[in-house]
């Protein structure tokens, strides 16, 4: 119960890796507001814990949809103690060829949004005068792939916003850390390991010989919140089992 009696807010949280982080916050005591534009299937959780869960739409590239967010889980729970600001989206394409609007949207999404989301809990939790906030990159902010200098310039540029604002908050009792998943068993992670001839070529690249699950990301998110890592500020949290990249 790392967790217990915590608040936190996770953006992108109805599905995927936030929704696992979701989970993880629960079974470790917190109560859990999980913002999104879509629920999904989030009224499970509600359902089965509703005085611990609720759902929020919001659009973290709207300042003021996100403002509205912290507002509302405020407002229910009395504080926020946890951001994770989780939301993204991924475009592919070659720099030469990508799609203006593909860049837009994820510059939007992934860079501004959480921009947005750590600027409306920073706010809140100065205020409070404690605080945890966790944004989300990726392996591929550190990584050179063919088709992802959109999606990893949003991710590295997240990176670099995480360090300054841990040496802004931190005198402010807000901790601001990062956590960089490698590739999971999720979504575009399924699809590698499904695909037996394409895995066969990638496997050599994973230290542990596989992808990782969505849980042990989540872990790492818990570790992020909790008073294990009192003493992390602006830290790039590396969870991908040992990832090597041509």
């Amino acid at each position: 119960m790392r967790l217990k009696d915590k608040v936190a807010v996770i953006t992108g949280g109805t599905r995927g890796l936030g929704r696992a982080i979701a989970e993880r916050y629960l079974d470790e005591g917190a109560s859990v507001v999980c913002a999104a534009r879509n629920p999904y299937r989030i009224d499970q959780l509600v359902e089965q814990l509703p005085d611990r869960v609720m759902y929020h739409e919001t659009d973290v590239t709207s300042p003021e949809s996100v403002e509205g967010l912290l507002e509302a889980a405020a407002r229910t729970f009395g504080r926020v103690d946890i951001l994770v600001a989780n939301a993204g989206v991924n475009r592919d394409g070659k720099v030469d060829r990508l799609a203006v609007d593909d860049w837009r949207a994820m510059v939007d999404t992934n860079l501004s949004g959480t921009y947005f989301s750590l600027r409306a809990a920073a706010r809140l939790m100065t205020a409070q005068g404690s605080g945890r906030i966790v944004t989300v990159s990726s392996s591929m902010a550190s990584r050179v792939a063919v088709g992802a200098g959109g999606y990893s310039a949003t991710k590295a540029a997240i990176e670099c916003l995480t360090r300054v604002s841990a040496i802004e908050l931190g005198p402010k009792g807000v901790q601001v850390n990062c956590l960089a998943p490698g590739v999971l068993d999720d979504g575009m992670g399924r699809a590698l390991t499904d695909n037996h001839k394409v895995w066969d070529a990638y496997r050599t690249r994973f230290a542990l010989g596989r992808v990782g699950t969505l849980d042990e990301a989540a872990l790492g998110a818990v570790f992020l919140a909790s008073d294990d890592s009192s003493y992390v500020n602006g830290h790039v949290l590396e969870v991908n089992g040992g990832l090597l990249w041509a």
